[in-house]
């Protein structure tokens, strides 16, 4: 379902997670239900933050490798460099 981008199967697994009687299964299914519209279309549109998270993710690794001694005027040259 996730990697074939199939969101209408979505509706028929929660049904079978209620059935199955795992506890923490059914919680995990009942987090997906309070934001039942933003999981499916993430199960169904092509789109991906993928990138942006990417370039997030080295922009911390960035900063944290600094301690906070940097000021911002050293982060920028820091970052231009990388």
């Amino acid at each position: 379902m996730i990697r074939t981008l199939q969101g209408n199967k979505l509706e028929p697994w929660l049904e079978r997670v209620q059935a199955t009687g795992v506890k923490e299964l059914q919680q995990f299914a009942h987090g997906l239900e309070r934001d039942k519209a933003a999981v499916v279309a993430g199960l169904t549109l092509p789109y991906s933050t993928s990138p942006v998270a990417g370039h997030i993710n080295r922009l911390k690794l960035l900063k944290r490798q600094s301690y906070g001694r940097a000021g911002l005027a050293h982060l920028s040259r820091r970052l231009l460099a990388a």
